[in-house]
């Protein structure tokens, strides 16, 4: 397997080549950014019940304001 390196910068979320280098489509590319530290990512997954039955403790009530309510 031959190895060519090319440098770019990323614009908009696409990587721009410095060179006028014409990849055809689908080529396969390894991507080194040098001095990139990535941050962690918060995940939040979506609860899950247990036990199926313990869905009605869950059900919403819809309660309507009044306009005139105060705060």
């Amino acid at each position: 397997m031959n190895v060519v390196t090319f440098e770019g910068v990323v614009e908009n979320g696409q990587i721009r080549l410095n060179s006028d280098v014409r990849l055809p489509d689908r080529t396969k590319v390894y991507v080194i950014v040098p001095g990139f530290e990535s941050k962690p990512v918060a995940h939040i997954f979506t609860p899950r019940l247990v036990h199926r039955e313990q869905v009605a403790d869950f059900k919403k009530e819809i309660v309507e304001a009044l306009p005139d309510a105060g705060l």
